[in-house]
């Protein structure tokens, strides 16, 4: 049962998100064989003024 574990920063739409996930599924079936029903995707929104890069906040 793969688990699949995205961090992003938040901003995408629904239709972004839905895609990412569809295509993740695809990807992870394809390279384990696992069925597309045992795949689980988790996708973790961080507010920009939590994440920095490079020393900077992005918010």
């Amino acid at each position: 049962m793969p688990f699949v574990h995205i961090e992003l920063v938040a901003g995408r739409t629904p239709e972004q998100k839905a895609n990412l996930v569809k295509e993740v599924t695809e990807a992870v079936v394809k390279n384990t064989g696992a069925p597309s029903e045992k795949v689980h995707v988790i996708l973790n929104e961080m507010q920009p003024e939590n994440y920095a890069h490079n020393g900077k906040l992005l918010g």
